[in-house]
């Protein structure tokens, strides 16, 4: 187990330096943040570490800018909207590299934060460069890390300064996120279900064959579930397949066997419009000219009996293009059936990306035991990969 923040609980913390890499990157309209969720998500460890009288320099990435100065991917945007939920002044530091950064941090007052220019306007970030990450070091007297979303790359400032710095900790949503995606997966409470969705199985395909020695059942659905169709000789008209996989998806049946729970039956139209006709048809009876877009009704009814049972559930992928209403309707049910299993008191982990989107569209984050807010790390998690930036932290 990782080295958490309250383990420093004991230490001499005030007039330290904590540099914390956070999770910044949210999405940004006309120079303000339009969803604040990841900053509130960082609250709990900087106010931690300002009541403990520390200096906090936050760093962060925001968006792809490929190592290059970008004016709509600058964290300054960010600035207004931290002073908000923190009700305190931010100081921002556009150039974290420059020889008066330093003294910058080092001027700060106890429980003051400053938030340091994007991580990625540097090219030396993606590739975990030593002398950035030394950069990015001389900023602080230990190190935490809290951005759990980009754990699992190896960056710079993910994973290179964590070595330079000492302690290097988990902050309290990184240690929320291991807690269920690692401690509570590890011994799961039984029957364990894990439900996984979206559009490929090469993108699920180490999932599956992690879980399945683990759980009870794995329920799958999504236009990866069309893959498994044709692989059962059934016929799936214009549906979004891998052909290159029905092999695969073969021996997966054959794995899994009675843990593999398919869909019984598709919504299935010609295109996506709005106005286009829909019809609901039995798994093996989809039509030519016709996609399965959504799990149809049978199938929500059969997982949600299968969920209700379940006292662990994990949940990565929708089950339909939920993006588009009415075929968002067997993503909400799952999440539906999630919110009233944990009601029953089950443990509900939903793993991140588009899942996390579809709860939160559907106003039911609150209703599950944890909704992760990385959906790549919390994927590589479930298939048994180590994360980098996990990995560089202090053992405990």
């Amino acid at each position: 187990m990782k080295r958490t923040l309250e383990s420093l609980e004991s230490q001499p913390l005030e007039g330290e330096r904590a540099l914390v890499r956070v999770d910044f990157n949210v999405p940004i309209k006309d120079g303000k943040v339009t969803n604040a969720k990841r900053i509130v998500g960082a609250l709990p460890t900087i106010e931690w570490l300002r009541q403990k009288g520390c200096r906090v320099v936050l760093m962060s990435h925001l968006g792809r800018p490929k190592g290059k100065r970008v004016a709509e991917f600058s964290l300054e945007q960010v600035i207004g909207e931290l002073e908000r939920q923190l009700g305190i002044p931010v100081q921002f530091i556009a150039d974290p590299l420059a020889a008066e950064a330093e003294s910058l941090t080092r001027k700060m007052k106890r429980g003051e934060v400053a938030l340091l220019e994007n991580t990625r306007f540097y090219a030396g970030e993606s590739q975990n460069e030593p002398e950035l990450a030394k950069g990015f070091a001389k900023l602080g007297d230990f190190y935490v890390n809290d951005a759990f979303g980009s754990a699992h790359r190896a960056h710079a400032s993910t994973e290179a300064v964590a070595h330079l710095l000492q302690p290097a900790v988990a902050g309290f949503l990184m240690e929320r996120e291991l807690q269920y995606l690692q401690s509570t997966l590890a011994e799961p409470e039984r029957p364990f279900v894990a439900i996984l969705g979206g559009a490929k199985i090469s993108g699920k395909i180490d999932a599956i064959e992690a879980l399945l020695p683990k759980v009870d059942e794995i329920l799958i659905g999504g236009a990866m579930a069309c893959t498994f169709f044709l692989a059962m000789g059934f016929e799936v008209g214009t549906s979004l397949v891998e052909r290159e996989k029905v092999d695969l998806a073969s021996r997966v049946l054959d794995a899994g066997g009675d843990k593999i729970i398919l869909p019984v039956g598709a919504i299935v139209a010609q295109t996506l419009d709005s106005d286009a006709e829909l019809r609901s048809v039995a798994r093996d009876s989809i039509p030519a000219g016709w996609a399965m877009y959504d799990i149809d009704q049978d199938s929500r009814e059969d997982f949600i009996r299968r969920i209700r049972r379940a006292k662990t559930v994990v949940w990565n992928g929708p089950m339909g293009v939920f993006e588009t209403p009415p075929f968002d309707a067997g993503t909400v049910a799952v999440a539906r059936g999630l919110a009233a299993a944990t009601g029953d008191g089950a443990t509900t982990i939903v793993g991140g990306g588009d899942s996390a989107a579809a709860v939160a569209a559907a106003g039911l984050e609150s209703k599950m035991s944890h909704v992760s807010t990385g959906g790549g790390a919390a994927l590589e998690l479930l298939e048994g990969k180590a994360l980098p930036g996990v990995e560089a932290l202090d053992e405990s």
